[in-house]
């Protein structure tokens, strides 16, 4: 069977997602570009040669609007005979790229295509594509009113009795390992600089605090506090703030995938083999433990344990999240974001995907690990799961 590879993978360094931002002047066709034309310029591949570029964008309007795949490759140079297209599957959507990239190899429609995912939300706030439509509405009679993402990391902190000082301590270690691994200049291979309006680089991720602890955490107020919910939900308890969730962020990613016999013609050394693939369904109140029957079924379909794999990317959209999934397997804490997660670097929606992937390959080469497990909740209870293994 051909195997699908990655042969180079990148990403921007992280933005606060809001007005005065690193990135915030950077308009996101140029995010992307700037991942794209990197791959093609630390590679030296005939950009004509790419099948097509696959780009995840949750925030579908103004700025990311009418295909920013295409407006993004056409912006970085590409010839005009490579297509581009792209897709929403919430917060997995690059995820979601890397997945029909690698099938379109393994299925021969493809020999070389592009992974990729951006997300300004600086500059297309979330909700900016909903605008003053009822997107769920037609759901009504079978779900009568679905909680947003906020709710759903309440519920699960509730229902797998978390307490906040467990959150907290969560996301403190999150910046910790993150600025220990930024301190040690673990992410200059996967960091491209983006050059602002200004002329100047932007190299280092923004959101990192690396002076803060549990206890600074501990002063922050609940962010989702809500009399309605409380009522329809006593059992919340209301530890869900905006130091233990991901923050709104601005940045980009890429991923160069190929048939191995591509790569071998091509004289590229691949650095991962895209193994296993799992999407799922979940509950869509609770909304965010998606990654659980996907890490089920990846680890079923693969034949491995979860000690079998050396590193997790469980993206920390919310602390409760990885938290829910690391007691689900009683999975080894060490190898559970072991760079730290979005709380720390960022969750830029529709480029996360790829952006876990990338800090996953680098941290495998980075201490020879063999196999890579990334997974991540969506939006309206979907969940993504791919394993990876360092070549």
């Amino acid at each position: 069977m051909t195997e699908a590879v990655i042969v180079d993978i990148v990403r921007t360094a992280s933005g606060k997602g809001k007005p005065g931002g690193a990135l915030s002047g950077v308009h996101p066709a140029d995010l992307l570009s700037t991942v794209l034309s990197a791959l093609i310029d630390r590679t030296g591949i005939d950009p004509a040669l790419v099948d097509d570029v696959i780009a995840g964008c949750v925030g579908q309007a103004g700025d990311q609007a009418l295909n920013i795949a295409r407006t993004a490759l056409l912006n970085a140079g590409f010839p005009i005979t490579v297509p581009g297209t792209t897709v929403d599957r919430q917060c997995g959507s690059s995820q979601q790229a890397v997945h029909f990239a690698a099938q379109g190899v393994i299925a021969g429609a493809y020999d070389i295509a592009i992974a990729c995912g951006v997300e300004s939300m600086s500059r297309v706030p979330m909700g900016t594509a909903v605008g003053d439509g009822h997107p769920h509405g037609p759901l009504a009679s079978r779900f009568p009113s679905l909680p947003h993402q906020g709710i759903g990391a309440e519920l699960i902190t509730s229902r797998w009795k978390f307490d906040r000082t467990a959150l907290d301590e969560f996301a403190a270690r999150s910046h910790q390992r993150a600025a220990a691994a930024g301190a040690n200049r673990a992410f200059d291979t996967e960091i491209v600089p983006v050059t602002r309006p200004d002329g100047t680089l932007h190299t280092v991720d923004e959101t990192v605090r690396a002076t803060t602890s549990a206890a600074k955490l501990g002063a922050l107020p609940a962010a989702f506090r809500d009399e309605e919910f409380s009522r329809r939900y006593p059992e919340i308890g209301w530890a869900i703030t905006p130091g233990n969730s991901s923050p709104l962020t601005d940045g980009a990613s890429a991923a160069l995938i190929m048939s191995e016999e591509t790569a071998a013609r091509l004289d590229l050394t691949p650095r991962a083999r895209l193994r296993y693939f799992a999407v799922v369904g979940s509950d869509p109140e609770i909304m965010l433990t998606g990654p659980i029957p996907a890490t089920e079924k990846i680890l079923a379909r693969s034949g491995l344990t979860i000690d079998d794999i050396d590193a997790y990317e469980v993206n920390e959209a919310f602390a409760p999240v990885p938290m829910a999934w690391q007691a689900a397997f009683d999975a080894d804490p060490t190898r559970l974001n072991p760079r730290g997660g979005a709380i720390a670097l960022g969750h830029p929606l529709g480029a996360s995907g790829t952006r876990l992937m990338t800090t996953l390959v680098n941290h495998l080469e980075a201490t020879g690990g063999r196999f890579g497990l990334q997974t991540m909740c969506e939006g309206a209870g979907m969940a993504n799961a791919t394993l990876i293994e360092r070549i």
